[in-house]
């Protein structure tokens, strides 16, 4: 009985979080109440509490189910790698734009934390979580691209830094521009060659 219960309760927590990404998708964060919420999860407002304390702790339920793409980035370049460290960048960037285009919880938790939330107050500390991942996506940009330049496979004269900023906000921008417009371009096959524009222009650069 005691485990069915648990069950039972972890079934209500789940149908809460989904209908949280439901309807904050739709109405925005700021405007949904934790009564729209029970409704569309078909649970009373009190079912909510017994899992949530307010909406802010909801919400941030909502983010930990989800691994957001410059999470995911960051999961995939501290793996160990040896030979290219460019076409291993090139490799986890498209691979990251290609699972945004085809997993629809990571879309709309995107576009739910980028579009339609107001990160200030008790919703700050997805900003900050934002940020650190942000932070943690540079330098391990940055990694490679020193290691490519070490090994000859991009000029010398390039500023590593600056040109993981670069990747950074191309990987992002497409992102949030494609969640915004869908129907302007495919990102899943148009992907590898975005990426590889900007690996392009890296290995061309010639310092002024």
């Amino acid at each position: 009985m005691v485990r069915r219960t648990k069950e039972n309760a972890e079934i209500t927590r789940h149908q809460l979080l989904d209908a949280a990404e439901t309807v904050f998708n739709e109405k925005g964060v700021a405007r949904t109440s934790l009564a729209e919420i029970a409704t569309s999860a078909g649970v009373t407002r009190g079912a909510i509490y017994w899992h949530f304390k307010n909406k802010a702790d909801l919400f941030h339920a909502m983010l930990e189910r989800v691994k957001l793409p410059i999470d995911e980035m960051v999961d995939k370049l501290n793996a160990e790698q040896l030979d290219d460290p460019l076409a291993f960048l090139r490799s986890a960037a498209i691979s990251v734009l290609i699972r945004v285009a085809t997993d629809v919880q990571t879309r709309r938790v995107f576009d739910i934390v980028n579009h339609k939330c107001e990160l200030v107050d008790e919703m700050a500390v997805a900003r900050e979580r934002h940020m650190e991942s942000w932070a943690g996506c540079l330098d391990r940009i940055e990694q490679r691209i020193r290691a490519a330049m070490e090994q000859g496979l991009l000029p010398a004269g390039i500023n590593p830094r600056s040109a993981a900023i670069g990747m950074h906000a191309l990987i992002d921008g497409l992102i949030s521009n494609w969640i915004l417009h869908p129907e302007s371009f495919s990102l899943g096959d148009e992907a590898a060659s975005l990426i590889e524009i900007y690996l392009a222009g890296l290995r061309g650069y010639q310092p002024r």
